[in-house]
């Protein structure tokens, strides 16, 4: 027989058969290179790809070898054909099974060098599929780390911005002379200040946020005095809003955790200051909910309101809702503050439906978890 017959194929019957093993098309090579031939994806376990693998490798190297025994190839040439015709079918099956191991890498490799966009397609149902997903779901979260590393930066970059530069300002001209030090230009120096004392702590509830190791030291207190004591504190340092205190009873009392609790209402009334006009009306409203020692408080202010679509986003992290009316805009992080203190209690907070403004609304268990 002629070797180079044998090499090409194979007549039997009238059918040439081709002994080098199948012939791989421009289409199924491209599909090999992109990685989207995975023909075993329905299976749900890896040891039973693995079996269908060496099943379809035994059944094309048997058919083969009883073809070749009855054309009376020789043995070498056989041995050679179904040698190459394993290895076909191995690429073809295997290659799929590997495809996802692939593309994480390369997915590992963009993250190191700070591109964490990479996906990997999973498509199949077996550990390697689960795996690719759980590497999707870890890159989204690494994504979102980062864009909130990044957004933080911006933010706290450009909130000390404004008052150290004002700050700057105030002590130079009254270092050169220019201003006096009269209590318009030092109460101008202490309200920028402040503003520095706010995001400093915001800074620091955010770190505890995420240590999560803060206690909760819950007692029973009056509600009008805290709640009284708060907006006289907000007013001092220079507010342009006037505050309603509404409690029903007057001498309603609730348990919680007082300091916690002030994070909460202070950066409530902070943010309906921020969005309010001037001049504008800040109410509190502090009803008894369901339970002894509950709590349910309203911060109700004037401003442009919070659009449905947004509501539910509000509490993330960096997140604004709404347009401020003051140039003293905020670091998008004092609704997720007041929801993790909320949370703390075991109690919910909300954007509760209002007919003008916007109206958050906090509700304490009284009994904290």
């Amino acid at each position: 027989m002629d070797p180079h017959r044998a090499r090409r194929g194979l007549r039997v019957g009238g059918t040439v058969l081709n002994l080098a093993g199948p012939r791989t098309t421009r289409p199924l090579r491209a599909r090999l290179r992109r990685g989207n031939l995975r023909p075993l994806d329905r299976l749900r376990s890896i040891k039973a790809k693995l079996g269908v693998l060496v099943i379809a490798s035994v059944f094309v190297s048997t058919l083969l070898i009883i073809l070749g025994l009855r054309a009376e190839v020789r043995f070498r040439y056989m041995l050679v054909s179904t040698s190459l015709a394993c290895l076909a079918v191995t690429l073809v099956l295997a290659h799929g099974m590997t495809s996802p191991l692939r593309e994480m890498t390369a997915a590992a490799q963009a993250m190191a060098r700070g591109d964490y966009s990479r996906r990997v397609r999973a498509t199949s149902r077996d550990e390697v599929g689960q795996l690719a997903t759980a590497f999707n779901r870890m890159a989204a979260d690494l994504e979102a780390v980062d864009r909130h590393r990044r957004e933080l930066v911006a933010n706290v970059s450009h909130e000390l911005r404004t008052p150290i530069s004002a700050l700057h300002a105030v002590l130079e001209n009254m270092v050169d002379g220019v201003q006096k030090p009269d209590p318009d230009t030092l109460g101008l120096a202490l309200t920028q200040t402040a503003r520095l004392g706010r995001l400093v702590s915001q800074l620091l509830d955010l770190s505890r946020l995420d240590s999560g190791a803060v206690p909760l030291h819950a007692r029973e207190f009056a509600v009008r005095p805290f709640l009284a004591a708060l907006t006289d504190e907000t007013g001092a340092l220079g507010s342009d809003v006037h505050f309603v205190v509404d409690v029903v009873p007057a001498d309603l009392t609730a348990v919680a955790d007082p300091e916690r609790l002030h994070q909460v209402v202070t950066n409530l009334v902070a943010n309906a200051c921020r969005h309010s006009p001037f001049g504008g009306t800040v109410s509190l409203h502090a009803r008894r909910d369901e339970g002894p020692g509950s709590l349910r408080l309203e911060v109700q202010d004037e401003g442009p309101g919070i659009p449905h679509g947004e509501r539910g986003r509000v509490f993330e992290r960096f997140t604004r809702g709404g347009e401020s009316s003051s140039t003293d805009g905020g670091t998008g992080l004092g609704l997720a503050i007041a929801r993790w203190a909320v949370d703390l209690h075991g109690g919910d907070i909300s954007v509760a439906e209002s007919s003008h403004g916007c109206r958050i609304r906090v509700l304490l268990p009284g009994d904290p978890v």
